[in-house]
């Protein structure tokens, strides 16, 4: 399954583009990133078989093990593409948020959407870590 992280907005070569780096070319799955201006662009054609996951602050506040268990679950169910949308700086509107398979929250905090795109790879990764029994994620 493609795990695919579409997020407004450039991140450029910054410290924290080395962050995503590091933690999406460690991941064993495919994975891509497409970037689209704040306003406008053209979203990366949607395939039937793909999930929208919207980062957003009204989302569901999920633990690693649970998210892991989502991505499982749908890696299992035949889904070929897991779209994670990282949102402008006013998020996303509610016809948008309707339209997802999940809202996902990283705690009732407002995060910088670079420190977002990052914290997204690290928890892809650390999921499909979870996955594959790697020791990577300590729980408790």
């Amino acid at each position: 399954m493609l795990l695919h992280i579409v997020a407004r907005g450039r991140i450029g070569r910054s410290s924290e583009a080395e962050l995503v780096d590091r933690y999406l070319k460690r991941i064993a799955w495919p994975t891509r990133v497409s970037e689209l201006p704040d306003r406008g662009g053209k979203m990366p054609a949607l395939d039937s078989g793909t999930k929208r996951v919207l980062l957003d602050e009204k989302g569901e506040v999920l633990g690693s093990l649970e998210f892991a268990k989502q991505l499982e679950r749908w890696r299992d169910d035949g889904i070929r593409e897991a779209r994670f949308l990282i949102g402008a700086a006013d998020g996303f509107d509610d016809a948008t948020r309707a339209e997802a398979d999940l809202l996902l929250s990283f705690g009732r905090a407002t995060w910088p959407h670079l420190l977002a795109r990052a914290m997204l790879a690290e928890q892809l990764f650390r999921a499909t870590s979870i996955l594959a029994n790697h020791p990577y994620h300590r729980e408790g």
